[in-house]
């Protein structure tokens, strides 16, 4: 009925450095046991031999749990999970180190049997020296799990305030409950005989667990529930699961919840080897020769070292040209100018970045209806670390009078709203054109493309749902959208409508319904 239950760690450890032979062991610790958490150790020490009976009885449960955690957590990752138990969970992440703690020394034997290539320790992820012997040979980590395990820790504001010191500003820690509105049948279940004996635990809402996340210096970035019916059901609850349970208002009723954070950010700004970091703007640009020059005129040196970039797409007006024109006439820019090879903004995005230098990338539309001048303000939620894929919005302030038109305006406001339940978080202006996020995080979503294919001609959402899904905090930066000073919109309101409703399809079946 819910998760294979994890415990949380036993007696910490001592740890040398780990040859591939070797797995750290359990050792005598610095602190003593609470009488909840020897209780809590015994029951598991007794459970251990009979786990796979239980997690038999569950097994749609644990596979759907499961499918959704390798989407929040991609395979190669280095993984720490607390509370691990016999390790099902975490070898099922096939990541390219992981590491599991649990309280139960008869739990952790039979997961150390199973799963021979974790490194797996009996010890108490409460205690800082376990964590401190953790960090000392193998960490930090790119993800945290908690799948279950909160319910069961002591203290968890401090517990999760130690896992900062196993954590990079990039580390995202996933913790995953029961919904409280489950508790009931969850009881009668364990009574009935059809869930595991669990012991007490903790009383936690989603919002409890955000609360506490946050009090211990985690930002929350996600917040999914899954899984209403926790049962096949000759398929039919795979079918709710897939198709009903992710709807809004709905979804609030399932018995899974999952929250993804990262570390606060730091008041300093995000440096690369100790240097500012350094920029490139990307200018995907057809039929704009009107537009070129301005688009370096107007543009600031918000940065100590900018590279600009125009990717040129087959123009009839000579663009081409003019961009070789601009280029020579400002030897003071670092500009590069190249055409595209194939067709579409989403063709010249990638190009263009390919060969992108800068540590950020940006995006700025050539026709110049987002200001260049504004530019510095989203290389400033990026090193400020308040962002980490930014996203410019053009519904905050009035635009000018010919800017956009109603029917553009009102499908602007509808598809944010549905790109927004998709993705988790919030969007005004998903098509905005103005993008920005670190190279290394580009470089990531081109690693892991296959998942959503090449489906995107417009570039946008090929980043955004790419950013989604690696838990990137994404934030907005309000912009006024202006009108166009030269040629004409390459948008056909009804074309590209009709493709933006493919788009949101595309969106539920590989965001929600899987």
């Amino acid at each position: 009925m819910t998760d294979q239950p994890t415990s949380t760690l036993s007696q910490p450890v001592t740890v040398t450095a780990a040859m591939p032979d070797a797995t750290p062991h359990a050792a005598a610790g610095t602190r003593g046991l609470s009488p909840r958490q020897q209780r809590i150790r015994s029951l598991f020490d007794a459970m251990a031999p009979l786990r796979d009976r239980w997690a038999e009885r569950n097994r749609a449960f644990h596979d759907a749990d499961r499918a959704y955690l390798r989407f929040l957590i991609p395979e190669g990752a280095t993984v720490l999970e607390i509370g691990c138990g016999v390790g099902d969970t975490l070898a099922a992440l096939k990541p390219a180190r992981g590491v599991g703690i649990d309280l139960s020394p008869a739990t952790i034997a039979e997961a150390k049997a199973r799963h021979p290539q974790l490194e797996l320790i009996a010890a108490d992820a409460e205690d800082p020296a376990t964590i401190d012997s953790i960090a000392a040979i193998g960490g930090p980590f790119s993800h945290i799990l908690l799948s279950g395990t909160i319910g069961f820790l002591d203290d968890i504001e401090e517990t999760l305030r130690l896992l900062r010191r196993v954590a990079t500003p990039k580390t995202r820690i996933i913790v995953s409950y029961h919904s409280r509105v489950w508790e009931p049948i969850l009881w009668a279940a364990e009574k009935l005989g059809m869930r595991m004996p669990q012991g007490k635990q903790n009383w936690l809402s989603t919002s409890d667990i955000v609360n506490l996340l946050d009090l211990a210096g985690w930002e929350p970035v996600r917040r999914e529930w899954r899984q209403l019916i926790p049962k096949r059901l000759l398929g039919l609850g795979t079918l709710v699961n897939r198709y009903i349970a992710p709807l809004p208002g709905i979804r609030r009723l399932c018995v899974r919840n999952y929250v993804v954070a990262r570390p606060q950010p730091t008041v300093e700004a995000v440096t690369v080897d100790g240097k500012p970091a350094s920029v490139t703007v990307l200018i995907p640009c057809r039929n704009e020769r009107g537009n070129i020059e301005n688009a370096i005129r107007r543009l600031p040196r918000f940065a100590p070292d900018v590279e600009v970039i125009y990717v040129e797409g087959n123009s009839q007006d000579n663009t081409y040209e003019e961009c070789l024109r601009v280029r020579d006439a400002y030897p003071d820019w670092d500009i590069k100018v190249m055409k595209q090879p194939g067709k579409g903004k989403g063709d010249a995005v990638r190009a263009g970045f390919n060969v992108a230098r800068g540590d950020i990338l940006i995006i700025l539309d050539a026709d110049l209806t987002v200001p260049p001048e504004t530019m510095g303000k989203f290389y400033q939620a990026m090193v400020s670390g308040r962002g980490e894929f930014v996203n410019g919005t053009r519904l905050v302030y009035p635009m000018a009078p010919e800017a956009m038109r109603f029917l553009n305006f009102l499908a602007n406001r509808a598809f944010a709203r549905i790109f927004s339940f998709l993705l988790n978080q919030r969007f005004t202006d998903t098509l905005c054109g103005t993008k920005v996020l670190w190279r290394k995080d580009y470089e990531t979503i081109v690693a892991n493309r296959h998942y959503f294919g090449d489906f995107d001609p417009f570039g946008d959402f090929d980043l955004i749902f790419g950013a989604a899904k690696q838990n990137l905090k994404i934030v907005e930066v309000p912009v006024r959208y202006a009108d166009r000073s030269y040629g004409e919109t390459q948008i056909s309101r009804f074309t590209h409508g009709w493709l933006l409703a493919r788009m949101v399809v595309f969106a539920w079946k590989k965001l929600k319904a899987f």
